[in-house]
């Protein structure tokens, strides 16, 4: 029986974008089944300790920046370490991603979450721009203005609201966060972790 993941992310955040295709590869490598959720963690950090970005202290912030570079490095991944439109609205693009997934579309919602991060971290484009995301919702070989629609109808923002309520309730508290089997998996540097937890 296939592994099945819960997989939370924030479509601003770079470690959700370095362990985006990684987590794919180790994902079909087991064949597992995964449910994407696109979550509020700014609703997230509020009631379990965390700080946006700004508000954290200037040591945090600078060590963020040098672990930042050394994964770069590592991975030999593609990223703008401080990309011109971070952070983005990520709002219409997250609720563009529940819509698909609402849909029963759960790849295409996890092609277009990854390519949003793409587009964030590697291409510098303002993935908050509505322009912006619908070109990319195209670039995925979507229909777009059904997409953005589906997106912007008020039951979607509802949903955005009630999948982050079931993020605090399942105790996740960073991005990216992996729960299999109940065990929980914070952060891209756990994707070996990951990786074994499906093999297992």
């Amino acid at each position: 029986m296939a592994k099945h993941v819960d997989y939370y992310l924030s479509l601003n955040s770079p470690w959700a974008y370095l362990a985006s295709k990684r987590f794919e590869a180790i994902a079909k490598k087991h064949g597992a089944d995964v449910t994407i959720w696109p979550v509020d963690f700014g609703a997230v950090f509020a009631v379990s300790g965390g700080f946006p970005l700004p508000k954290r202290s200037p040591q945090r912030q600078a060590y963020r920046m040098m672990e930042l570079k050394r994964w770069r490095d590592h991975l030999g991944i593609k990223i703008t370490l401080e990309p011109k439109f971070f952070p983005a609205d990520e709002a219409p693009a997250a609720r563009c991603v529940i819509a698909l997934r609402e849909q029963g579309r759960m790849a295409d919602a996890i092609k277009l979450a990854h390519a949003v991060l793409a587009a964030l971290w590697a291409e510098e484009k303002n993935t908050g721009d509505p322009a912006t995301l619908k070109a990319i919702i195209a670039g995925c070989g979507l229909d777009a203005d059904a997409v953005l629609a589906a997106g912007a109808a008020p039951e979607t923002a509802a949903k955005r609201e009630a999948y982050t309520k079931h993020a605090i309730a399942e105790s996740v508290f960073g991005a990216p966060f992996f729960v299999i089997d109940g065990e929980r998996f914070w952060g891209q540097d756990r994707l070996d972790f990951v990786d074994r937890k499906l093999a297992s």
